[in-house]
């Protein structure tokens, strides 16, 4: 239930983005959303206009499938309902102009639809389309995924100064600058931090944390230099998106134990970045 609200809050932030920021503006946002945007732009003085959210939850049809076979199932049933989501706030939220200035549009807007990606992305899926490729880099990579938006949005740049001029793609560059930096700041998947465990029950709790998570684990020795007590300490190293999962294994397994969590600068030899 938390992971399915903090999915509509996501979404709800990125429609209130496009619909009373972005889209009034004519600045365009990330990814499949931004390709929606400029579609729309074109058909909307045709025959047959569209509107942003159809177009959005058509592209991510074909992405939902993919996504299926490589990323995982549970993450793309939640992304695909993150989608739903949008596309459902797009259509109810009305097109509203808060503001007349357009870089305040491209900043407030680019920060609010980062921080609906980046609170999608942190409970475990993802807003569709680009989000799913930007992971996937950023898992292959071990690098910020913000990067990877900000890599793979250069043609809907271009497309926006081509089409709008490049006023227009000069702003979008402003929101697109600050929605991959937001989007770091709230999703830290790629930050890695060392816990070490002392704890009088070592083999449940390991057998806890690999019930939880794929992640190796070095077990010491160890004794209370005060109580004499023998106690073992677990050493595992973890991605920041996983401290949540290890905290409730050692609330629900060993409340007592002492655990220290440090920032790890640096790894060599294997670790799996798709935990």
């Amino acid at each position: 239930m938390k992971k399915i609200f903090f999915i509509i809050v996501g979404a709800l932030l990125n429609a209130i983005s496009l619909n009373i920021f972005l889209i009034p503006a004519k600045v365009y946002a990330s990814g499949f959303t931004g390709i929606a945007q400029l579609i729309s732009s074109l058909l909307e003085n045709t025959s047959f206009p569209i509107t942003t959210g159809i177009l959005y939850f058509i592209f991510n049809i074909p992405v939902s499938i993919l996504g299926w076979f490589k990323v995982g199932k549970s993450f793309t049933v939640y992304s695909f309902f993150s989608v739903l989501m949008i596309t459902f706030f797009l259509q109810v939220i009305p097109i509203t102009e808060v503001s007349t200035d357009i870089l305040l549009n491209a900043v407030f807007g680019g920060v609010i639809a980062a921080l609906g990606v980046g609170l999608t992305l942190k409970y475990g899926a993802s807003t569709g389309g680009l989000d799913i490729i930007a992971m996937v880099l950023s898992r292959m990579k071990n690098k910020p995924i913000g990067g990877y938006f900000f890599i793979l949005n250069g043609l809907i740049i271009l497309a926006a100064g081509y089409l709008f001029g490049w006023e227009k793609a000069l702003y979008t560059l402003v929101a697109l600058y600050v929605s991959s930096r937001v989007i770091d700041t709230v999703h830290t998947r790629h930050e890695k931090l060392t816990a070490m465990i002392v704890t009088k029950k070592g083999k449940e709790l390991q057998e806890a944390i690999h019930g939880q998570m794929v992640r190796g684990i070095t077990i010491i020795p160890a004794k209370g230099a005060f109580s004499k007590q023998e106690k073992e300490m677990l050493i595992i190293v973890i991605t920041r998106y996983e401290l949540y999962d290890l905290e409730q294994v050692l609330k629900e397994v060993d409340p007592n134990a002492f655990t220290n969590i440090v920032h790890t600068t640096g790894i060599f030899g294997f670790f799996r970045n798709d935990g």
